[in-house]
């Protein structure tokens, strides 16, 4: 289904969209998580990021209060001896904390999000899109995972983790923008549209999703040939079933379905308490509401 099928029925959340809190643990002047910044107010929703003042990956779920900064953030998008917080001089909705993602994310949950949300919390966190993949051995130390399972299991709010195959870094002020940031960027509000289109609870207690893009090239650079699969995290071998899709009661892997090809995408219903797969009666949950968005492996 085309993004446009989507938006179209965006209105049912409002005049205003939904309340959505953007991290990351790749920096808030990255360019991939600026592009879908981009796209989220496109869409309509009420936007607000805040990631960490620097590049932070591989910084799991650390959390600590930050400090001030001598030099300047990333890409010199914030000065030296800015403090140990900040903001865009231009645009209170983007903001930075000069610590670990998760940090960056409370702030955002408890402070940032609230001062223009009129005290309110977000209705959805959605962390990324990560520069790089985050599968199987690589979720419980990803900082991008590590936003969403602090905020779907401490902070009690549904969250997404985006991560793309297509890697390298890139300042937000890239120009022209490379096709891999705009399509990420694209299939990640497609997602999050038909998630918070889905209607409340947008997903169950103690699950996130873990959802991972492959490249942006060849045939995968048109948003509309990209296949949505849900998958499982680590390999079942010894767990109990999955939930019955696909004339099969074992997902695959979100491994499987990257190296498949075909620009195919996983999408994983992972478990807030231990970054493994969550189980079958919560992976039923997520099928029925992504509905005809999915596809089958083979």
């Amino acid at each position: 289904m085309r993004l446009q099928s989507f938006l179209a029925v965006l209105p049912i959340l409002g005049a205003q969209g939904a309340r959505i809190l953007q991290s990351n643990d790749d920096g808030w002047a990255e360019l991939y998580i600026r592009s879908l910044n981009g796209a989220l107010n496109d869409a309509g929703h009420d936007v607000v990021l805040s990631g960490p003042a620097e590049n932070k990956s591989g910084s799991g779920s650390s959390d600590k209060e930050p400090s001030p900064r001598t030099s300047a953030c990333q890409y010199d998008s914030c000065a030296a001896n800015s403090g140990p917080v900040g903001s865009n001089a231009t645009n209170t909705r983007l903001n930075w904390v000069n610590s670990f993602p998760v940090t960056s994310v409370r702030y955002g949950i408890d402070t940032f999000g609230p001062q223009i949300w009129n005290g309110e919390k977000p209705d959805l966190v959605v962390a990324g899109p990560n520069v790089g993949s985050n599968l199987f051995l690589a979720v419980p130390f990803s900082g991008t995972v590590g936003v969403a399972v602090y905020s779907s299991h401490n902070a009690k709010i549904p969250a997404i983790a985006f991560s793309g195959a297509s890697d390298g870094a890139l300042a937000y002020n890239t120009s022209p923008v490379p096709a891999r940031s705009t399509v990420y960027a694209k299939l990640a509000t497609q997602l999050t549209t038909a998630i918070l289109n889905s209607g409340t609870p947008y997903l169950p207690e103690e699950v996130w999703l873990n959802v991972n893009f492959p490249k942006v090239e060849g045939d995968c650079t048109d948003p509309a040939n990209f296949k949505w699969v849900l998958s499982r995290i680590n390999p079942g071998v010894l767990s109990e079933k999955d939930v019955f899709t696909c004339n099969s009661d074992r997902l695959p892997t979100e491994t499987d379905v990257i190296n498949e090809g075909g620009c195919r995408i996983s999408v994983s219903v992972g478990d807030s308490t231990d970054k493994t797969t969550a189980p079958a009666e919560k992976q039923a949950v997520v099928l029925k509401k992504l509905g005809s968005l999915l596809t089958c492996l083979s």
